[in-house]
């Protein structure tokens, strides 16, 4: 009889670690799955500017440097490989961008631009899309990391080789606190 007991409180403990070693795949596939959801809207973001910079070409012909700057870091941030450089590279690209729309205001006719405003709007859009998929990856990374981190999941953790997962940061100019003025 007490054999039978041991057996069965092997086998539950047995159980019980596969269970939490499936819950930690799960929930590193949903870490690939949503960076790859980020990468999808990086690549759009990317594959949008170069109509924007064009677009503004016509009017803001003197802002070379600008433009220059904005597809630069759009290259750099191609060429990023892990997902930390990815979204260091993107917050690079974003502080460019903010200057190519501090153009627009400039430049009235520009602003007044349909193509200039729509291609606008699909870049919000896809800035709110790209929000949203970090927003959940780093979630999905919140719980994932919990599981490393406590005790008795840090057990299968060490034995499967799991490991904290990095969180995606916004860039610091986004940090700032902002002054509104009337």
């Amino acid at each position: 009889m007490t054999l039978i007991i041991i057996i069965a409180i092997v086998v539950l403990v047995l159980l019980y670690g596969v269970g939490i070693y499936n819950k930690f795949i799960r929930l590193k596939n949903q870490s690939e799955e949503s960076a790859a959801a980020i990468d999808a809207n990086l690549k759009k973001r990317y594959d949008l500017v170069p109509n924007l910079v064009e677009t503004v070409k016509g009017y803001a012909k003197h802002e070379s440097e600008t433009l220059t700057a904005v597809i630069e870091a759009r290259n750099s941030a191609m060429k990023a490989t892990t997902l930390t450089e990815k979204n260091d590279a993107a917050n690079a690209f974003s502080a460019t961008l903010k200057s190519l729309f501090a153009l627009s205001e400039s430049y009235p006719d520009l602003k007044a631009n349909q193509g200039f405003l729509d291609l606008q709007s699909q870049l919000q859009k896809i800035e709110d899309d790209l929000l949203h998929a970090r927003k959940y990856y780093n979630a999905v990374v919140g719980d994932f990391n919990t599981m490393v981190q406590s005790i008795p999941s840090s057990l299968v953790a060490g034995m499967a080789h799991f490991s904290k997962l990095p969180y995606l940061a916004i860039e610091e100019e986004a940090r700032s606190r902002v002054d509104v003025k009337f």
